[in-house]
């Protein structure tokens, strides 16, 4: 649900406040907004605010996808890490959150690969369509150019 409309004036006084390097709460209370409304406004507008205390539910996307190698690399460090003693409950709630985010990245990436291997196919036979087509449309223009041939008649 949106939320009230923001004006250029509280705009131009969001990005004043940012660069005057204020938190997100004294942001919010000088333009009587929520601190939600005043992250999510910053974000939009590429902004860099002080969100100390704020839990960052943005997540940077990557370029590229991680290799398998990868993956299982940091599946490998989990794994070792998980093995130490006296591990507290957060470390290993977060040791259980990147094992299974590494199994999760395990099958969406052999759906990927399966996807990628049938666009290339696709790909491949849309090549050998365009191919075969071009070899009939040669076809017929060379029978329709030759003179009509007589057929001949064998009775037996």
């Amino acid at each position: 649900m949106a939320g009230k409309v923001w004006t250029s004036q509280q705009e131009e006084e969001l990005k004043a406040l940012v660069y005057a390097n204020l938190n997100v709460d004294e942001i919010a209370a000088k333009l009587n907004k929520s601190s939600k409304a005043v992250i999510t406004k910053c974000e939009r507008l590429g902004l860099r605010v002080q969100t100390e205390g704020y839990l960052n539910a943005s997540i940077p996307i990557p370029r590229e996808l991680p290799s398998i190698e990868e993956a299982l690399r940091i599946l490998a460090g989990a794994l070792k890490a998980s093995v130490k003693p006296g591990l507290n409950r957060l470390e290993v709630q977060r040791l259980d959150t990147v094992a299974n985010i590494s199994k999760m990245y395990k099958e969406l990436i052999a759906d990927y690969m399966h996807y990628r291997d049938v666009e290339r196919k696709l790909e491949e036979m849309q090549r050998e369509n365009a191919s075969l087509h071009q070899a009939l449309t040669e076809i017929q223009a060379r029978s329709s150019s030759l003179p009509p041939q007589p057929v001949s008649k064998s009775i037996p």
